[in-house]
């Protein structure tokens, strides 16, 4: 954790936020270097000698292994390319658009490593806007937010170390006081939080946190019921963090020890009271749940608001949220001199994150998709100037086309994560990508952050094969969809790139297992090298 004091007025704020804010030592984190040196085409790649015994081979093992799946009305796109040959030792469908599933978090993650680079790190500010005299703020403490999702136990000491560290510096400062709102200012991004395109369905699960430019412990709140403390009480409710500002309807019962526990946790939508129902036996285990936050913005404020009070600063007003950057002091531009000869408001203090090239691991390694879509929204906010669903979805699309040289037919991006079924991609962008990548100057940043094959907690398919320890990919798995593109090794040391995707298919496990068999066949290759 990195939070500093400043004095430095709202123009270098905001020209901070607006370009995603310099790394330490001032350098463009943007990818300006790369843009110079990267190949604007796709480099054509030769088809395989068809002569070639162990390529024969392997062409005709593809149909075979397909065909074990037993699903006649599955559909497969597969393609494998050698980078070090140039040549094509897998076609099936190689430009056929079908849903990609969490694939669609390799195409963002490489398109995010070109626009920001490596190290970008966000920064979340505390402004006064205010006079200060006496150690009383005569105004608004204004919580502005550049997207950061980064506000978690996940990269910090605990959920709320990032607000207990700006609220010291509240304290720092010399305020004890704030006679004022507590204006939480999550502007810098557009609505929704939620993708119009998301399963309703899948709403209420973590997996589906809203997407805000403040966000803390990844916009999920931790509820854990407690059995009461005899037969018929009502059971303890606890929220990690505490003061959630969540509504909870408790109907649940403690019933007598030794009964099986039926507790149900229901919300038809996020913007609903947590119901809880049921029985849980006298004592016996806790139950935990974790739920998307309803409002994120009111949700981190209120814990700032903890944190600040906490430390015996007294805040006189409420949490404020604007969302609407027409609603927002700092988005015009009367703010950069003040009104009336007010001074604008002044930076207190500001967290900062960990480089982007933490974010991109858990990404792909664990399939986050809150964090991936934070990202490319961030995308969206540098390169279109809008940091929304639509926007990252357009800037990633621009990456493709114009930078990959990714045919526009070939592709259809509706978020970053995959989660919206409206995604669409041929094994050929996967590939072509990864390619492009390979010529970059990040393509060892970008490869370590798929999944190894073989590894706990990675890729733990493929174990004790061929491919263990050898294949990285990025999995992807929906209703009918399953996916897994990367890179792999033969065993003469060749690389080869592949692709393999398959939707409408009846079991996603028997999808996987031919993936793994795919891949094991590509690392057990011995074609040597040519001359």
């Amino acid at each position: 954790m990195n939070t500093g004091k400043s004095r430095l007025l709202l123009p270098t704020l905001l020209a901070v936020a607006l370009t995603l804010l310099p790394d330490r030592e001032g350098n463009s984190q943007g990818g300006a270097a790369w843009a110079g040196g990267a190949p604007e085409g796709h480099p054509a790649l030769s088809p395989a000698d068809p002569l070639h015994p162990e390529i024969q081979q392997l062409r005709q093992e593809l149909e075979a292994i397909l065909t074990s799946t037993g699903n006649r009305r599955g559909r497969w796109a597969v393609l494998a390319v050698s980078l070090d040959r140039r040549d094509t030792l897998l076609a099936m469908n190689p430009d056929q658009l079908m849903v990609p599933a969490s694939n669609m978090k390799l195409l963002s993650t490489a398109a995010a490593l070109y626009y920001l680079g490596p190290d970008f790190r966000y920064r979340t500010f505390l402004l006064a806007d205010g006079p200060q005299g006496g150690g009383v703020l005569e105004g608004d403490l204004i919580l502005y937010g550049t997207g950061d999702p980064t506000l978690s136990e996940r990269f910090f000491p605990s959920e709320t170390a990032a607000m207990d560290s700006l609220a010291a510096g509240v304290l720092d400062s010399g305020i004890r006081e704030i006679r004022g709102d507590l204006v939480v200012d999550g502007s810098f991004f557009l609505g929704p939080d939620l993708h119009p395109e998301w399963d309703p369905d899948d709403l209420n699960d973590a997996f589906a946190a809203p997407v805000s430019a403040l966000s803390l412990a990844e916009n999920l709140v931790t509820v854990r019921v407690e059995a009461g403390s005899w037969v018929g009480a009502q059971p303890s409710i606890y929220t990690i963090p505490e003061a959630s500002g969540i509504p909870v309807s408790n109907l649940a019962r403690t019933v007598s020890a030794g009964t099986r526990p039926r507790v149900w946790l229901l919300r038809e939508t996020p913007q609903d009271p947590i119901g809880i129902e049921g029985e849980i036996p006298l004592g016996g285990s806790d139950v935990w749940r974790r739920l998307p936050v309803p409002d994120p913005l009111h949700f981190t404020g209120l814990q700032l608001k903890r944190a600040l009070e906490a430390r015996g600063v007294r805040v006189t007003g409420t949490v404020v949220t604007i969302r609407d950057p027409d609603a927002s002091s700092l988005s015009h531009d009367f703010a950069f001199s003040g009104v009336n000869g007010v001074a604008p408001p002044r930076i207190l203090t500001f967290h900062e994150s960990p480089p982007l090239l933490d974010l991109l691991w858990v990404i792909n390694k664990e399939s986050n998709n809150f964090l991936a879509e934070t990202v490319a929204k961030t995308v969206g906010r540098t390169v279109l100037g809008e940091g929304s669903f639509s926007g990252g979805a357009r800037a990633v699309e621009k990456f493709l086309i114009e930078r990959v040289g990714v045919p526009p037919e070939e592709l259809q991006v509706r978020d970053g994560s995959g989660l919206s079924e409206e995604n669409r991609a041929s094994a050929g962008v996967f590939v072509r990508t990864m390619e492009y990548m390979a010529s970059s100057p990040y393509w060892e940043e970008f490869l370590g952050t798929l999944p190894e094959a073989g590894v706990r907690r990675e890729l733990r398919r493929m174990y004790r094969s061929p491919a263990a320890r050898n294949l990285r990919a990025k999995t992807g798995t929906m209703d009918g969809v399953s996916a897994l593109s990367g890179l792999v090794r033969t065993r003469s040391g060749e690389r080869i790139l592949f692709s393999f995707l398959s939707n409408d298919v009846a079991s996603e496990y028997r999808a996987k297992r031919a993936e793994d068999q795919l891949g094991i066949r590509l690392a057990s290759l011995t074609r040597p090298f040519p001359d």
